[in-house]
């Protein structure tokens, strides 16, 4: 585990715009993605996570082009995921300038892509993407979605992140469909759950409305928290978020 807590802006884009919604819906324009990443960096974002919505064929030169971009004007860890289904797709996100690359919906579909991907390049290149919701189906009561969290599946997002885990998976990205977008704090059961059972690194994702929701991410037991809209709307800084952080006696960068 990293002894320095991570921040870290994520930026959904679509048709080479970032763009916002709630609960995954709704998604409004919030701007040119090369230039909020360059702004991001230059605030003191420890990484960039970088999300292709709509992920379709006509998309797809869009985003490898927004990827290279920005590759060549920030200079901290890039994630890219949307759309990744095969290891092709992920060499050429790496060639285009992306340092991880994240994998959900194909994944699921196919675990053995996991593995290929780890074998190939490296479990520090694989992100497990989760877009995790509560369901009483499951023992413990959080299932994993497909789709942008559209579809839901009948697997127990704690058994899939293990299976993951062992199958190559670096790190787990924990998006809560029932915290995105809401403003109200990160799904601080959800983030302990998967803390309980994972051996990687597990980035927060969903819910962020203050600088003060970031602390208890941490305290359950995240090693990186993710947001978009706040800091996209300035509604809040990543120094802001910084200075929370360190006077709670967490080591920033």
């Amino acid at each position: 585990m990293s002894l320095s807590v991570r921040i870290i802006p994520c930026l959904d884009v679509a048709d080479g715009r970032v763009v916002k919604g709630v609960n995954f819906l709704n998604l409004t324009d919030q701007g040119d993605p090369v230039e909020l990443a360059r702004y991001y960096y230059e605030q003191g974002a420890d990484e960039i996570t970088f999300l292709d919505v709509k992920a379709t064929v006509e998309n797809r030169s869009n985003m490898f082009d927004v990827v290279a971009r920005t590759a060549d004007a920030v200079f901290i860890p890039l994630t890219v995921g949307g759309g990744v289904r095969s290891v092709e797709d992920v060499a050429q996100l790496l060639a285009h300038g992306a340092d991880k690359v994240g994998v959900n919906s194909a994944a699921i579909k196919n675990p053995a892509l996991l593995d290929e991907i780890s074998t190939r390049y490296g479990a520090q290149v694989v992100v497990l993407s989760l877009d995790i919701t509560r369901s009483q189906t499951t023992p413990s009561g959080f299932v994993v979605t497909t789709h942008g969290g559209r579809e839901l599946t009948d697997i127990d997002a704690l058994v899939w992140a293990q299976e993951a885990i062992n199958r190559g998976a670096g790190e787990l990205l924990v998006n809560s469909i029932d915290a995105d977008g809401t403003k109200t704090g990160f799904d601080l059961e959800l983030i302990s759950a998967i803390r309980e059972i994972s051996s990687v690194p597990v980035i927060a994702s969903g819910g962020a409305g203050s600088a003060q929701d970031f602390p208890p991410a941490f305290k359950v037991g995240a090693d990186a928290a993710l947001a978009a809209s706040i800091f996209h709307t300035k509604a809040v800084t990543i120094g802001e978020v910084k200075t929370v952080l360190a006077q709670e006696g967490f080591e920033v960068r």
